[in-house]
Parts: structure tokens; sequence; C-alpha cells
């Protein structure tokens, strides 16, 4: 295809920059061939003009399409350049935050200085077992990938970790030897893997150090093969150590540090165990304080000291040679303080007792006055003599530096070799996998011998490397049969040679150290003289004479001369290596022990006084001499050596190639810096891999993906059934020069670019599709929104036009309606208009007559008043004149008078003088004197009567004498108080004038208050106005506060139902939890238990040999019941012989009575803390609980009543074994009871007292109709006696019984002689109701069995009833007799019950054999009936009755013997087939059968025989489940029944919680003998095993379909493509005919469900099980998509949300809907919604993070950043909007997990499901081979 075809418009290219690499621009017109310059328009906005070379002509490298950009392998971009590759890595790197990229086979590794989650047991767990392809790129596809081809291929491997210090390569190496340790385990139980993990700590504390690049540079390159035995677990390991820089011992420099071990043991110098180092700070040291950066943020040295020690311990390492250790290492640091003194220019000395020497002489142990001669002196020798030389200060301290290296160097080799013997195993190695952790190339300003080798392993390794990738490459051409030519690739050959080859550098090196006068200078110049203008590869610096230039693979280095001869010659004075060998210290010599000591196969070789260390892989054989010449090779000479082996050994491996790479130089996490990243591509190998596959063809295409892709571009016609042609003829078409592509036989192989060109011309048909859809659309659209406006305009109209109609018509209403009010309202108005004048002109003229009437009146009433007044003065001024007349004429009137009387006096003055007067005044007298004697008389008359009346009134005046004196007094009194009531009342009216003022005062007042008032009131009504406004306000604030409180009511109610709702879910996650500890405890100890058999197996068969001709037979018990409880009772059982002396059996049963007490003691302690718990619990549900949470209904009162519920059960089971324990307490006693006493009876007192105790006839009744009852179930029991050879025995018991009951009835006899005749008239009356029951017998007989027995125990009631009553009748009199009589009654009745007991525990042993013999027994009975007393012949008679009964119906027992037992074990659970079983007999039968048989066990009450049946049943199906452990229908079969066993045994436990569901038959079918709760507990365990299984079993059906199925396979066809991939294919996704489909993940869980369906088993476990498996689903689909980046796109989250709407639908089709499997699916829905949502703006974060509520942060930001458009239609996640999710999602708690546990198993419960079916009816089919079992 022509250029011009590509270079047209909107064409993106790179083109050079100074800065950033490479730019991306746009070209701004085409391309024609002949331009010259390029219009291009930068990202930046800017318009270029790009010049092209006029010599070259080579244009800009094209840009790939979008949808290409952020790939897995590099690969698979379709154009295949540097700024691809970049552009490539930068966008993962810094957009998805993606460390890890394929190129090809190379792994590139980008350093993010951040500790990131994908390095945890989980994700290890999703690449377990994975093709490469399928998952990201990541350092553990590697690692699989390089396990699983050594077991595939059975060829060693080796992983090469290579880069720049701080790229990451330790790191690396340590997570790949991580993976291989966790899936790989080890074979033994040393823990190998561990200690191979625990080796990494050691290495890097003394062999790391911090540099300016990084702060745990590893310093040392390093080799670990990690041994696999045949079965491909780890068994050991081996390390080989190269190039260890040694000079970093002695100097570092700015800004780095020693290595680490320094300053961890100068961070622990104060432990105790460290005195003795005499260590400080590590600033005191010269060794440790140049660098001038002691510490490393973010590390505690004193921490990762312990780490070390711990490692060591861990590899064996003892303490003693850990302080040996740590001595040496600070022996080192007190050396490098010794300082020197010079004496003169060629000598130095010491000072005297110099303390660091001192230290360091006393630490190693050595000499101090020889150690510091020879620090100061060196020994010449010559062919003749030798001397001794003082030596410079310079010298001194180079010697004494060293020294020190050499010491470190050899110690470092003492621990490699240590570590290597720790690791190393006895157990022959298979294969190994290699991991190769060393230097990548290195340039610095100033490089020496340590750049110089390294760079020179590094040509080696990209050698190798290139023809390995050569040979992939051949191999995939001749694989495919295409043609291929000759690919011309970069051959580092001639650099090797260069540098190793004869009169190479290091051939001139090595001869110019063995010359005794060479000097870097006359090195360099042989150099020059060699290989300068001979060799392109080789050149000469201009300006410098003492360096030389390498043309290596990556760059062009610049090598300084300057110290090569004397660190190739490693000079070490070799007196003081000897007094270091003359040590007392031990450990020190052994440091410098000489290479022709044996040495494991695993240590390392000494490697002398080098730079170089080395561990081979077997030691090597020669002469001792040969040794000693060996010893004298230079360090590049065994660096070359070394660097061979390591070749060797890598090229007899399957090679895969990590490269780290170092994006920064300042450590800032996630940041990328272009030019660096550039430097180290070149340089690692990996633009190299790039242009080889560019050269070739490196877009593959299988064809069904390339149809797939490109169907869009191939007409109908064109596609044919055959795909491959179908390809063929498209590619015909599409691409013209066939020069661009080749046909394979599977695949299709591409030219660079021609993907691109495809892709375009995909999305141009895509576009061209796209618009005319839009167009199609848009005009259907826009149609139909034109016929939606046309019927909306028609309708408008409509609705318009009667409206405007209406309007009209309303209009003349209103216009006729508008005239009749107007007349009607002018009428009003004109009428009201009178009206208002009317009545104004009627009120002025009455206002004015008023006015009239007033005035008038006012005028009248004035001129009244005028009048009045006037009348009033003028009788005032009348009165005043006659007043004034009347006191004139008085006072005349007087003076008149006063002078007439004057006048008179006078007159009668002179008459008195004369006689005539006197005779006159006598005449007068006389008549007077008559009158006044009548009037004397008279008077004396009134005299008397006065007297009478004085007397009387003188006897009222005395007491009204006396009254008035007290009256007087008092009046006295009264005016003394009357006086000072005077002096009061002065007072008082002062007062009261005080007061009027006051009161004036207070008018005032009152006025001013009144004024007041008259304000305030204004002012309060104004005020209350107000208040009245401010209430209304008030009075809706309180109502809006009513309502709010209501909402908060109501939200405080919501969120306390929350709060009771996330505590109800709180309580069921710790209860599900601690069920889930619970069950994984299980399951780890059945796996205990699995390995413990194969052990046993294993010891068994190495122990125990078996004999020629002699078979093993299988045991169908389980060699470990140690499990259970009950096991050592069963043991006991086991080991003791079924049949023991007699004399043994006393001591035994007192055993047996010591533990049942103690066990009783126990139980009694357990049931009294259960109460103890039981009433706390009660107390706290009272007391501190909230009312709403104790509430009834409540979730948390309903956990608590469950709770007490299951205590208050567990309680009750407690009390039942507590009596069950008193009663085989009570029966152990009486068998301790010696037999000899014949004539007494076992606690028959106890017995007796217990009937003189009842005094009442029903009591008596009762206990009489029980003694009938068990005597009448022996008789019918004694025809069914089942043992062997014990007939004599028993005929013995019964007679020495019978005997026995004979003399007590004689005793009674001679002691009741006088109740004979009543016993003899009794007798005959039992006889005749005897003959009565018989007729009423007969008569029963003809009724239906249910009327039978109601009738039978009905005349039996009668019969007693009337008994009683008549006895006491005959002892009414005598109260004493009828007394004794029922005291002899009961008497009879323990001598029955006791006889009886006797009988039962020999009959029910004997049944089998006495029908056998039943002739006998009638016999025996004949002889019997002789001895046997009355009140035994009244129970004869009841035999007939029982016996048919007992025949017809069926108790739902089975019946079998003892020794059968292992047979219907073999038959019923070891051979049984679940398939016929479950198609043809009813669910649950084998359980039903056991359940059965234990019954009837239960009814013999054979403890002995129920333990071994249950025990062996246990065994028994842990054993299938072993042998058929991986057969779903075998697991879920027994699943089934042991859940049917188990609920059996608590429908018929007689518990009343499990008996509600029972029918009064099912209840009379409980077990009545034994508490089986202990065993119930051991099945719920076994069903928690049998129910893990059966999960396990799941996973493994489901797990290799559900990635295909659910992620991989297109449900919906077409919806999305397959994108390029590269070299590292992932599976494809097209259904071919061996992928898995939804469709098979629907078939299997339909196997499943009906498998489940047809072996009965419960509904609620079938929907936990249902749950699990849609768990599994989910997690594992999740995992991989977050694990995927190519799942992660809008069309993928469509067909997953399809998938998961097909399951569940197939929930709904069997009704498991509410089963909480849906449930389990919600985070897969949500990540599906995720792809498929906006992801744009700050609303579409909100909604993505109320969305994505079940999945964590670490999820939701993965997937964003995975999301990868598949077309180029849709668009990227944006880095800002994955940054404002984070910061929306920073307060959300969760668990910083990124992937599910795929293997996480819900805890499972069985809850109770009583079985309706009557056990009576089951029948046993002939099928299963049970026909030694009897139906009873």
């Amino acid at each position: 295809m022509a250029a011009s075809e590509l270079y047209t418009k909107f064409a993106r290219v790179w083109i050079p920059d100074p800065e950033e690499v490479w730019k991306s621009a746009e070209l701004l017109k085409d391309y024609k061939p002949g331009d010259k310059v390029l219009l291009l328009h930068l990202e930046e906005g800017k318009d270029l003009e790009y010049r092209l070379d006029p010599k070259t002509k080579e244009l800009p490298h094209l840009r790939n399409p979008d949808i290409l950009v952020g790939e897995n392998d590099l690969t698979a971009l379709s154009y295949l350049h540097e700024p691809a590759v970049l552009h490539n890595l930068r966008v993962r790197f810094i957009d998805s935050k993606l460390i890890y990229t394929y190129c090809g086979i190379v792994l590139v590794a980008i350093n993010p200085y951040e500790q990131l989650p994908i390095y945890g047991e989980d994700i290890i767990n999703a690449y377990s077992g994975q093709n490469m392809g399928d998952m990201d790129p990541h350092i553990f596809a590697v690692a699989e990938e390089a396990y699983k081809q050594m077991a595939r291929d059975e060829r060693n491997q080796s992983i090469i970790v290579s880069g720049e210090s701080g790229a990451g390569k330790t790191v690396s190496a340590k997570y790949a030897m991580r993976y291989f340790a966790t899936v790989s385990g080890s074979a033994s139980e040393a823990n190998v893997e561990e200690k191979v993990l625990a080796s990494n700590p050691i290495m890097e504390s003394i062999g790391n150090a911090k540099t300016t690049r990084n702060d745990n540079s590893s310093r040392f390159g390093k080799y670990i093969e990690i041994g696999f035995d045949k079965r491909y677990r780890i068994i050991g390991a081996n390390m080989r150590t190269y190039l260890l820089e040694k000079s970093r011992v002695v100097f570092q420099a700015e800004e780095e540090r020693n290595y680490h071990i320094f300053y961890q043991l100068c961070a622990s110098a104060k432990l105790p165990e460290f005195k003795m180092l005499r260590l400080g700070n590590a600033d005191d040291f010269n060794y440790t304080q140049q660098g001038g950066s002691p510490v490393i943020e973010g590390v505690d040295d004193a921490k990762e000291m312990a780490h070390t020690r711990q490692a060591c311990t861990l590899l064996g390492i003892s303490e003693s040679h850990q302080m040996g250790i740590f001595r040496i290492l600070a022996g080192i640091l007190h050396l490098g303080n010794v300082g020197f003194t010079s004496r003169d220019a060629d000598s130095c000395t010491i000072p005297p007792k110099h303390e660091p020497l001192c230290i360091f002489c006393d630490l190693m142990g050595v000499d101090y006055e020889e150690m510091c001669h020879w620090l100061c002196h060196r020994k010449l020798a010559t062919a003749t003599e030798t001397y001794i030389k003082p030596i410079s200060k310079l010298q001194a301290t180079n010697a004494r530096d060293a020294l020190a290296k050499h010491i470190y160097a050899k110690l470092f080799n003492w621990i490699v070799d240590n570590v290597n013997q720790a690791l190393h195993s006895a157990v022959k190695q298979h294969s190994f996998i290699g991991v190769l952790d060393i230097y990548g190339f290195e340039t610095f300003e100033i490089n020496s011998f340590e750049q110089f080798c390294i760079n020179y392993a590094n040509e080696k390794l990209q050698q190798q490397f290139n023809m390995h990738v050569f040979k992939l490459e051949q191999e995939e051409y001749m694989k495919e049969q295409i043609p291929w030519t000759l690919i011309d690739f970069y051959d580092n050959q001639p650099c090797i040679n260069l540098i190793e080859s004869k009169l190479g550098i290091l051939d001139l090196l090595d001869e110019e150290c063995k010359m005794p006068k060479g000097t870097d200078d006359t090195w360099a110049q042989k150099l020059y003289n060699t290989h300068l203008n001979k060799c392109t590869l080789f050149e000469k610096p201009r300006l410098s004479n003492k360096a030389f230039i390498i043309q290596h693979f990556a760059d062009k280095v610049e090598y300084q001369c300057e110290g090569f001869l004397e660190k190739n010659k490693d000079t070490v004075f070799e007196e003081q290596i000897k007094v270091l060998k003359s040590s007392k210290f031990k450990m020190l010599p052994e440091l410098f022990q000489d290479d022709e000591k044996a040495i494991s196969p695993t240590s390392a070789t000494s490697s002398g006084r080098t730079l170089l260390t080395r561990t081979p892989a077997k030691p090597t054989k020669g002469r001792p001499g040969q040794m000693a010449k060996e010893h004298k090779k230079t360090v590049g000479h065994q660096f070359r050596n070394s660097l061979h082996l390591l070749m060797e050994t890598l090229n007899a491996t399957t090679p895969h190639y990590v490269r780290c790479i170092k994006p920064n130089d300042f450590k800032f996490p996630f940041t990328f810096d272009e030019k660096r990243a550039v430097q180290q591509l070149r340089a690692c190998g990996v633009l190299e891999t790039i242009r080889i596959s560019a050269a070739g063809f490196p877009s593959r295409w299988t064809y069904q993906e390339f149809f797939s892709r490109y169907r869009v571009l191939m007409k109908q016609k064109d596609v044919l059934s055959d795909r491959k042609q179908t390809c063929k003829n498209v590619l015909e078409k599409l691409i013209l020069d066939k020069d661009k592509y080749q046909f394979g036989k599977t695949k299709i192989f591409f030219r660079a670019g021609q993907v691109a060109y495809l892709e375009k011309l995909r999305a141009d048909k895509l576009r061209a599709a796209c618009i005319r859809i839009q167009k199609t659309i848009r005009g259907w659209l826009l149609r139909k929104k034109y016929l939606r406006m046309r019927k909306a305009a028609i309708t408008v109209q409509r609705y318009v036009r009667g409206y405007q109609a209406r309007c009209y018509a309303k209009f003349l209403r209103r216009t006729k309606a508008a005239t009749i009010i107007q007349k009607y309202w002018r009428m009003f108005v004109v009428c009201r208009r009178y009206k208002i004048r009317r009545a104004a002109t009627i009120i002025l003229q009455s206002y004015l007559r008023g006015f009239l009437a007033r005035n008038r009146y006012r005028k009248i009433l004035r001129e009244h008043k005028a009048v009045i007044i006037q009348k009033r003065v003028r009788g005032w001024l009348a009165r005043t004149h006659y007043k004034r007349s009347m006191h004139a004429i008085i006072y005349l009137q007087c003076c008149f008078r006063r002078m007439m009387a004057k006048r008179e006096l006078k007159k009668l003055k002179i008459e008195a003088r004369s006689v005539e007067r006197y005779k006159k005044l006598h005449i007068g007298m006389e008549n007077k004197i008559m009158q006044l004697q009548r009037k004397v008389d008279e008077q004396n008359k009134d005299y008397k009567c006065l007297v009478e009346k004085l007397t009387n009134l003188e006897g009222i005046y005395n007491s009204e004498t006396e009254k008035l004196r007290s009256d007087l007094e008092r009046l006295q009194l009264s005016e003394e108080e009357a006086k000072v009531a005077t002096g009061r009342v002065l007072s008082l009216q002062e007062e009261i004038a005080k007061l009027r003022k006051d009161l004036e005062q207070t008018r005032s007042e009152k006025k001013c208050i009144e004024e007041r008032a008259d304000q305030y009131k204004q002012e309060t009504e104004q005020l209350v106005s107000n208040l009245k406004e401010e209430n209304t306000l008030l009075k809706q604030e309180k109502e809006a506060l009513n309502h709010r409180i209501v909402e908060q009511a109501k939200e405080m109610t919501e969120t306390m139902e929350k709060k009771l709702v996330e505590e109800t879910k709180q309580l069921e996650l710790d209860l599900n939890d601690e069920r889930l500890r619970y069950q994984n405890l299980l399951n780890e100890f059945s796996r205990l238990e699995e390995r413990y058999d194969d052990l046993k197996e294993e010891m068994t068969l190495m122990v125990h040999v078996p004999k020629p001709g002699h078979k093993r037979t299988d045991s169908t018990h389980s060699s470990n019941e140690s499990e259970y409880t009950f096991s050592s009772e069963i043991a006991e059982m086991e080991d003791i012989p079924s049949r023991t002396e007699e004399e043994e059996r006393p001591q035994i049963r007192g055993a047996e009575l010591e533990y049942e007490s103690l066990k009783r003691q126990e139980l009694e302690s357990e049931n009294k803390k259960l109460k103890n718990e039981l009433n706390e619990l009660r107390k706290a549900l009272s007391e501190k609980s909230a009312p709403e949470v104790t509430a009834p209904g409540a979730p948390a009162y309903r956990v608590l009543m469950e709770q007490l519920t299951s205590v208050s059960e567990e309680l009750d089971v407690r009390k039942e074994e507590v009596l069950i324990l008193r009663s085989q307490l009570v029966s152990q006693k009486e068998a301790i009871q010696p037999k000899d006493d014949k004539n007494t009876m076992t606690d028959s007192t106890i017995l007796l007292e217990d009937v003189q105790k009842m005094k009442d006839k029903g009591e008596i009744a009762q206990a009489y109709i029980g003694l009938k009852e068990t005597n009448r179930s022996s008789a019918l029991d004694y025809h069914e006696l089942n043992e062997d050879g014990e007939l004599w025995l028993v005929y013995e018991g019964l007679k020495q019984a019978n005997r026995l009951l004979e003399s007590q009835l004689q005793s009674q006899k001679r002691s009741h002689e006088n109740e004979a005749e009543a016993l003899r008239g009794e007798i005959q009356s039992l006889k005749e109701e005897n003959n009565r029951q018989q007729q009423l017998l007969a008569q029963n007989l003809q009724l239906p069995p249910e009327a039978r027995i109601e009738a039978s125990l009905q005349h039996e009631i009668t019969r007693l009833t009337n008994e009683n009553l008549y006895f006491e009748e005959l002892y009414a009199d005598e109260p004493k007799k009828y007394q004794s009589y029922r005291i002899s009654l009961y008497k009879r009745m323990i001598d029955l019950m006791e006889q009886l007991e006797k009988q039962d525990k020999t009959v029910r042993k004997l049944k089998k054999q006495l029908k056998v013999f039943a002739k006998k027994i009638g016999e025996l009975e004949v002889g019997q009936m002789e001895n046997i007393s009355p009140g035994q012949i009244i129970d004869e008679p009841i035999r007939p009755v029982n016996i048919p009964r007992k025949e017809k119906d069926f108790q739902g027992m089975l019946e079998y013997k003892k020794e059968d037992e292992q047979k219907l074990v073999k038959n019923l659970i070891l051979e049984l087939k679940p398939r016929g079983v479950a198609v043809n007999l009813i669910p649950g039968l084998p359980a039903y059968i056991l359940f059965m048989c234990v019954r009837h066990a239960d009814y013999l009450n054979d403890d002995q025989k129920v333990r071994s049946l249950l025990t062996s049943t246990i065994n028994s199906i842990k054993k299938v489940l072993k042998k058929r452990g991986d057969d779903f229908e075998t697991v879920s079969f027994w699943l089934s029944n042991t859940c049917r066993f188990l609920h059996c045994l608590k429908q018929y436990s007689g518990e009343e919680g499990f008996m509600k569901h029972n029918t009064s038959r099912q209840n009379e079918h409980c077990l009545t003998n034994f508490d089986l709760a202990e065993y119930r507990q051991v099945l719920s365990d076994l069903a928690i095993q049998i129910y893990q299984q059966l999960v396990r079993v799941l996973e493994n059906i489901l797990q290799p379909m559900i990635v295909s199925g659910m992620l991989e396979h297109e449900t919906i066809q077409g919806v999305s493509g397959v994108k390029p991939t590269g070299l590292r294919k992932r599976t494809s996704s097209i259904a071919d005919e061996g992928t898995y489909t939804l469709d098979s993940i629907l078939r299997q869980l339909n196997s499943f469900h009906s498998v489940m369906c047809q072996h009965g088993m419960d509904p609620e476990l079938i929907k936990q099980v249902v749950k699990q498996m849609f768990y599994i689903v989910g997690a594992i689909t999740l995992n991989n998509l977050l694990l995927r980046k190519d799942m992660c796109s809008w069309s993928k989250g469509m067909q997953i949300r399809y998938n998961v709407s097909q399951l569940e639908e197939w929930l709904r089709d069997k009704n498991l809907m509410n089963s909480g499997a849906k449930e389990t699916l919600e985070p897969l829905i949500q990540a599906a919604q995720l792809l498929q949502v906006k992801k744009k703006t700050d609303d579409d974060a909100e909604a993505i993070c109320s969305m994505c509520n079940a999945l964590t942060t670490a999820q939701i930001v993965k997937v964003l950043n995975l999301y990868t458009p598949v077309n180029e239609f849709e668009e990227r996640v944006s880095v800002s909007f994955i940054r404002t999710i984070q910061m929306r999602l920073r307060d959300r708690k969760d668990s910083p997990q990124l992937l599910m546990d795929a293997k996480h198993i819900f805890p499972v419960t069985f809850p109770f499901n009583p079985s309706s079916l009557a056990l009576e009816t089951i029948q046993i089919p002939a099928s299963l081979g049970l026909g030694f079992i009897s139906r009873v």
C-alpha cells in the first residue's frame, strides 16, 4: 500500500522532540510523493512545518488508532516503533495505573514507587492455572507460565529479571518466588517454601544498600534455582551470587549508605546481647557515615534487624553463628576507624593502644601487636630472600580497606553457603525454575571496572535474548508453514569478541596484571594499539589517554582506565590473612579455608580475593595444585568463567524475561519521564524485540478472529462456509500488495501497519454505516415527529375552534346576562340612590328639628332657671329685709317693755306697802289655802302612793344605782378610753389629714397612671396585636416544627429500623462468621484426617510389606474416630471381648460406675452453668436492651429468643442425660450387688415404700395396669427370642425366679391366713372375669384393629375398677386389712416387675433360638405353671389379646442380627449406586432404613448395638465420599440422606420442639431408651463436611465453564468485535466446539438441580447450594473481569448483563428467587452497569458512587482504569473523572482487597424438616439385597 494512502489529511504522526522525545501531530493536508515539507498541527494547538530529511526522505512514524492504544501486548500494535511503544507504556502507566505490559515474550515492569494491592494471595489464586494471554500482564502470569511449562514440557525454566538500579528487579524476583511457594507448596513438613522466602531478608541485609536511585538496591547479582520433585512441589533451592560490590564496604557516595546490615547492627546496639560488640551510632564509624544519609525514610533498622535474625533462625543458622556474624561485621566497622600516623613519606604507624584496633582484635580474637605490625608493613619476597618493608599512610589505608572488603566478601560467601545448606534437600530434584536477578545495562558519568563487567554480562544476556526471540519467530513461521526470509537483527557477537576473545580487553587486562610494573596507563596504550582503528566498536576519547569507548548494543559507554588493574587483581596482603587465620575465634578461620576442603554439593566455592562470589550447582573436582592455581585467577577471569556457566544454565532452560523500567529518578509515584524510559527501553532489548517483530509479520490473527472482527468489510456473497477461504478472498480485495500478509495453517500474518489500515477501513465502513443508520433513524424520527406534530396541530386546531365557538356562545350568554344585570343594576342603583337621599333628608330633618327643639328647650330652661334665680334672689332679699325689720322691731319692743316693767315694778312696790293690799291678798290666800288643803290631801294620797312607789323605786333605785355605779365605773373607764381614743382620734385625724393629702396625691398619681394606663393599654393592644401576629407565626412555626418532628420521628424510626436491621445483619454476620469458622475448622479437620489416613497407609506400606499371595482386605471402618466424643467408649467396647469372665464384671462395672458418676457430675455442673447463662441472658434482655430492640417481634429479639430456645433445648437434653445416667447408676448398683442373697430383691424396700405412699386408688390402678402391660409385652416377646445356646441358663433363671416367688407367696400366706378365703373368692371371681374377658376377646377380634385396641383397653379399665371397688367394699370395716391387701398387691407387683426385668435382660438376647425350641418352651411353661402364684395366673389370659395384633401391626422397626451389621453397611452404603436409588426408590430410603434399624436397637435397649451401627454408618459414608468424592451424584445423594437421617433422629427423639408436626402414630415411634443428641451433633458435622465437599465438586465442574461462558462467549452475536492481540494470544471468545457457552452453564445448573431434587434434598438446603453456585459464578467472573483489560468495554458490559438476566430467569423458572442467589451476583451486575453508564460529568460520578454500593473502591477504580474502547466511537475514562470518583469514595469504609474470595463458602444450616412418611409403610425393595432384615 502506498504511503499516500496512509499519510492523508487528519492522519496522526509522531515527530521527534528534544523534551518529550516524541510528540504527536496531525496532518493538515495529504502527503504527495515529492513533498519536502509536511504541514502539521500539534496537540497544543500550534501549526508546524516539518521538513523531511532530503537524504533518507523518511516520513514520520504513524500513530496507532486510539482503540489500539493501551494494549496488554506491545506487539498487538499495528505500527511497531519506538514512539508507539513509549506512548502505549505511558498511557497504561499514567492513565490506567497498570505497571505490567507484555512485549512479545518480555514482561515490561515499571516501578510505581507505591505499594499496590495486586500481590495478595487472592491474585495468586486468580492467576494460578490460567493461560498467559487470558489475563492482564503480571509477574504472576510469567511465573505461572514458567511453572506450567516445567510441568508440561518437563524442561527446566528460567526467569531473567534485569533493569537499572531502582527499577524493581529484586521485588519482581521476590514476587516470582512467592508465587512458586504459594502455588506449589512443599513436599515435606519442613516448610521449604518459607525458607526460600526467608532467604530474601538475609540476602537483602548483607547485599542491598541505599543508592541515589534506590533505597533498597541490590549490589550483587544472584541466580536462585528453586527445585521441584516429580509432583512439582518445592523441595529446596540453591543460590549463586555474582559481582558483589565490595567497594561499598569502605566507600559510599553522597546520599548513599553502606550495606543495610551495618545500620541494623548500630540501631540494635543497645540490646543486651550486643553490648560486647561495643557499637554506637552509625555516624560514629567511618564506613557508615561517608554518605551522610544513615536513615531511610519509612524504614526501622531495628525492626529489620529482628526480621533478619528471625530469618536466620528459620534457615537453621544457630544463635552462636549469628553472634559470630555480628562480631565480624562489628569488627569491620571498628577496623574502618583505625587511623594511621605518618612517620615519613614511606612509613607510618598506629598510635599505641589504639582503641578501634583493640576492639577489632578483641572481636576477631587476634593478637594486637601482630595486627598492628602488619597493617603498617608488608613482606616482599625475591628469589633469594624475603624482607619486610614499611608502607606509607596511603598504602596502609588502602591495605586496611582491602582487608575489610576481603573479610566482608568471605563472610558474604559463608552466609550464602549456609543459606544453600539450609535450602538443600535430600530428595532428588526432578526439575527447577531459576530466577536471575542481575544488574541491567549501566552507564554513568564515570564508568569503571564494575560497570564494564555488568555491561559485559548484559551483552551476553542480550545475545541469548536475541537468539531466543529469533528462534521463537522462526518456530512460529515453520509451524504455520509460511515462507519466510532470514530476519536481520542486531548481533552483538563482535562486541562480545572485543571483550572476551583472545587479545580482547579482558585478556589484555589479565596480561597487564601479571606484569610487575603494569599500570592502568600502559594497559590503555595496549588497548589503543590492539583495537583502535581495527574494531569499529572500540573508540578512543578525543581528550583523554586514560579511557576507552565501547559501542554496546544499548549505547556507547566511556570507561575510565584508572583502577581497572587494582580491582582486577583484588590485592590483599597475605600476612594480614595469616593473622586472621590464627584467630582464637573459631568462626573466623572458617572463612579463609582453602578451596580443596570438602564442601556441600549446594555450598558456594570460595572466590578468594575477588569481587565475585559464585555458588556452582555441583562441586568442582580437581587436584590440590590446581586449586591453588585457581586461587590466583583475576576477578575478570573468574567473572568470565561464572558468566559462561550461567549462560550454559540459561541455554539449557526455557527463558522468560522480565525487564524492569525506572520511570523517573526522583522516586515519584506514577510519574513518567520519557527520556529515562527510552534510555532503558533501548538498553533492555524491548525495542530490539519490537524491531525483530516489525521486520517480520508482527500482527497475527486466527481465521475465526479475523472473520469476526472484519465481517463488516465483507459482502454477503463473500461469506462462505469455509472461513479460511472467505478470509483469503476478502484480503485479496482489501490489500492488493500480497507481500503485506501471509496465510498460515491457522493464522493470518500481517506486516506492520496493515492491521491499522484494516482498522481504518473497518472504522470507515462502520462510520458510513453509522451515518446511514443515523440518517435513516433521524429521518424516521423526524417523519415520526412531523406526523406527531401534524396530528397534534389538527388536534390543537379542533380544540381551539371548539374553544372559540364555546367562547362566542359564552360571549352571547354573557351579553344577554349583562343586559339583564344592567337593567336590574340600574334599577337597584336608582332605588338605592333615592333611598339614600330620602334617608338623608329624613335624617337632616330630624337633626334640624331636634336642633330647633333643643334650642327652644334650652331657651325655656334658661328662662325657667332665671325665674328660679330671680325668685330665690328676691326671696332672699325679702327675708333679709324682713329679718332686719324684725330685729329692729324686737329690739324696740324690748326696750319699750323694759321701760314698762320698770314702771310696773315701781307701782307694786308702792301697793305692797298698803293694807288693802294684804286683804286682797289674804282673800286670795284662803281660797288658795283651801285649794292647797285639798291639794295636800291629794298630795298625801299621792304621797302614800308615791312612798310606795318610792320604796319600790328605792329598791329599783338601789339596783339602778348599783347599775349606774357599775355603769359609771364603766363610763369612767370608757371616758379614759375615750380620752385615749380622743388622742387616738386626733392622731387618726392627723393621719386622715395626711391620708387626704396622700389621697390627693394618689388621685393626681392616679390620673397620671390612668393616662399611662391608657397609653399602656394602647401599647398593650398594639403589643397584643403584635403578639397575635407572632402567635400566628409561632403557630405556623409550631405546625412546621410538629411536621418536622413527625418527619424526624419518622426518620428516627427509619434510622432505628435501619440500625436494627444493621444490628440484626451484624448479628447474622457474626453468627455466619462463627458458623463459617466452625465449618472451616471441620473442613481443616477432614483434610487433616484424610492426610492422616494417607500417611497411615503409606506407613503401612512402608513398614508392613505384604507377603506373597496375601491380599489386604479393606475395612469398612475408618481408622480415625477421634473426632467424635464417643470414640473412646466405642474403642473400649471394641477392645473388651464380648464375653468376659464372671469375676471380671464387678471390676469393669465399678469402673463404668465411677465414669458415669463423673460424667453425671460434669453434666450437672454444665446444667447449672447453662441455667446461670439463661438467667443472665434474661436479665440482659429485660434491663439493658432498648425497648424497640427487645420488643417482641423485633429482629434482635427473635435472634435472642432463638438462642434462648436453643439453650433451653440443650438444657432439656442435659437434664435427660442426667436422668439416664442416674438410671444407669441405679441399674449398675443392682448389678454390683451379689446374687447370693436369694431371699431379697434389689431395692424392694424402696419400691415397697413407694407402694405404701400410693394411697390413691387411681395411682394403684394405673400402676397395676402398667404392670399388666409390662407382663403382657414380656409374654409376647417370649416367642421371639433370638440368641444362641443359652436356653438352659434361661430355664434355670426362670426356675430360680419361680422358687423365689413361691417362697415369698408362702410367707405371705402364713402372715395373712385371715385373708386366704377372701383371696380364694377373689381368684374365683377373677376366673369368672377371665371367662368373660375371653368372650369379649372373641367379640373384639371381629372389630377393626383401632376399635379392637380401644375396646380391649376399655374392658380392662372397667374390670380393674370393679375389682378395686369390690375389695374396697370387702374391707370397708377393716381399713388395716385393706391397707395390708394393697401392700400385698404391690409386693406382688414389685416381684413381678423384678422378675420381668430379669426376664427382659435375658429374653431379648435369645428370641430366635427360642423360636427354634418352641416346644421345649411350652413344656417349661407347663412346669412353671405348677409353681406360679395366683397373681401370675391373672396375667395369663391376656396373651391371646396381643399376639395377633403384634403380628399384623408393624411398628416401623427393622430387625437384623449383630453379625449382619457389616453386610447391612456394605449393601446399603458402600456398594449402593445413587443413580438407581434416586430414580427407582423413594428419596432418603437409606436414611429411613438406617433409622428403623436404630429404632429397633433402641427398642431392645442395646446400647452397644446402637453405637456400633451409628459409628459404622458414619465411617462408611466417609469412606464412600473419600472413594467417590469427585462424583456430584454420590456427594449429593449422601448429603441428602445424611440430612434425612439427622432429621429422623430429631423428629423421633421425643423432644417437644421436634414433635410439633408429628402425627400421633409418629409420636408412638419415638426413641424410648437412648438420647442420641451427641450423635446428632456428629451427623451435623458430617453433613457440613459433605456440603463443603459438594461445593468443591461444584466449583471444580463449574470453574472451567464460567469465564468462557460468562465473559468470553458472545451470547449476543456481533455486539463486540475481537480486538487485535499480540504474541500472547488470549483464549478465543468465538464459540468453537471445545469452548463453553452460557447454555453450557445453564445445562449444568439444571443437571445439578435435577439431581438434588431426585435425591430428595431439603428445599432450604437446595437454596443454599444454589446461592453458593451463583456466588462462585459471580466471584470468578468479576475477578477475571478485574484482571482482564480486554473485557472491560461497553459491549462486554451488555453481554454480562444479558448473561446475568439469563441466570435470573433460571432462578425464576426453578422458583429460587428467594434463595439469596441473585444478591450474590450484585457485584457483577454493578460492574457490568459501571461499564455501560456515562462516565464524564460530576453527576455521572455521583450516580456511579450511589449505584456501585456492592463494589469496593478499589474495584470501581480498577474497572474505570481498565475500561477500554473496542470501537472508535467509544471514549476512554479521563484521569480527572477517576480522581473525582476516588475523592467521593474516600470516606467509604470497605475492604482494600481487589478480588472477591472465590473460595469462600457460606456457612450452611440444616433447618429441621420433618417427614410425613409413616415408618410402618416403608417397604424394602429386593434390589438392595437386604433380605436378612425383617420388619417388626
